[in-house]
């Protein structure tokens, strides 16, 4: 049973092939033992993209890596470029594309569909009513999804989105305090993103901590950024809101934002309403706040050379996430972990020590000799602190493929 997964951007598709045969349950601690193959087809619509392929079950047993160029138009000829790699006679793994079971997509935002779900032109139709609230992710997926019906109607397609963990969240603490028929009418709630993420987090900490019932709090820090307290598996609160511009500051999103301050931003600057929220999509965030720079790495190494925007771009992101973890310690009355994950929290000592600082008085004691220079999968803390700090990569691709076979077996 293959399942190939898929992450779309508008120009972009990575994927990620998993033999999910057997006992597919019982292996959270080891999901790369089922990937076959991945890859990744960039600058789509371009005239030549780039297509990279890394194939670790070849027809003739040996790994096999490859970087080519060629037009893609779209989605559906960047999947059927993957096929054709994943087929190919002597390096794919594959005999035949319909050796694949379906395409599973990390799709972002369902609203009322919020879950995991074989698409067809309902779950079309629920996407389409969010793009407003997702504009950079939900159209591209809506396109690619629907060449590929045209281009492969036999291939199930499975849309798992990111809104379903938080599902358990209380209406308390998902309802903003607007007018009660908006909440009602147009599904204006707090959604929260990065579900996948922070599910596997929820099952791998749970088995590191070897206890069902720990209250963590999961760090998914990366180009997009979101916390989430979870309690006996489940999500009870997550700093993302309606969209995925929300939260703590992203590489070049605002993050939480007054929205009162933008008819007095358009008023001083003449921009459209359209425009405002076009810059505070692709210019704020730390891009923002730094002059330009939006890769964390950048920002760090400008920070360390003195760049004072660059300090600041570094203290209010992390500030914004100790603040989201001072309200998630409330929310679960007892912390046994915080666990990093994502690009920046499984890589970046300074993030982790900034948002660790201090905390002493609240039993979280970052030991800095075991931080400095961690990668991969550890344990940060020191042995007398009442709550682990743990450093977990994350497998998005594993849950989508997991949900995705829930979803065919329901049918």
């Amino acid at each position: 049973m293959l399942i190939l997964v898929a992450n779309l951007g508008s120009t972009s598709f990575k994927y990620k092939l998993l033999d999910m045969s057997g006992d597919f349950e019982s292996a959270n601690a080891s999901p790369d033992s089922r990937v076959l193959a991945r890859g990744a087809v960039d600058r789509i619509g371009e005239p030549i993209s780039q297509c990279e392929v890394i194939v670790t079950r070849s027809h003739q047993g040996e790994t096999f890596r490859e970087e080519t160029q060629m037009p893609v138009p779209d989605h559906g000829v960047a999947v059927q470029a993957c096929l054709d790699q994943l087929t190919h006679p002597e390096n794919g793994c594959l005999k035949e594309a319909n050796e694949v079971a379906a395409i599973g997509f990390k799709a972002v935002h369902g609203g009322r569909k919020s879950g995991t779900f074989v698409v067809d032109d309902e779950v079309l139709e629920a996407m389409d009513e969010m793009s407003a609230a997702a504009p950079a992710h939900n159209p591209p997926y809506i396109a690619a999804m629907k060449l590929l019906r045209q281009r492969f109607p036999e291939l199930p397609l499975v849309a798992a989105f990111e809104t379903e963990f938080h599902d358990t969240i209380s209406p308390e603490r998902r309802t903003y305090a607007i007018p009660a028929e908006w909440t009602r009418e147009m599904q204006i709630q707090k959604w929260g993103f990065h579900g996948s993420s922070h599910r596997f987090i929820a099952e791998r900490a749970a088995e590191v901590l070897g206890r069902d019932d720990a209250k963590i709090i999961s760090c998914h820090l990366g180009g997009s950024s979101s916390l989430t307290a979870i309690d006996s598996g489940q999500s009870i609160m997550t700093s993302m809101g309606m969209t995925p511009q929300t939260g703590v500051p992203q590489n070049n999103r605002v993050g939480d934002f007054d929205a009162f301050a933008i008819p007095l931003i358009m008023q001083r600057t003449g921009q459209s309403l359209e425009e405002v929220l076009q810059t505070l999509a692709s210019q704020g965030g730390l891009k923002g706040l730094s002059g330009g720079m939006a890769d964390l790495r950048d920002i760090e190494s400008a920070a360390d050379a003195g760049n004072a925007d660059a300090k600041l771009a570094l203290g209010v992101y992390t500030e914004e996430i100790r603040r989201h973890l001072g309200g998630m310690m409330v929310a679960l009355g007892r912390l046994d972990a915080i666990v990093f994950t994502g690009g920046i929290g499984e890589n970046s000592d300074v993030v982790r020590a900034a948002v660790c600082a201090g905390l002493e008085g609240f039993g979280i004691e970052l030991d800095a000799s075991k931080n400095d220079g961690m990668r991969g999968e550890g344990s940060l803390h020191t042995e007398s602190s009442k709550t682990q700090i743990l450093v977990l990569p994350t497998d998005e691709e594993w849950i989508v493929a997991k949900r995705s076979l829930r979803a065919l077996a329901a049918q």
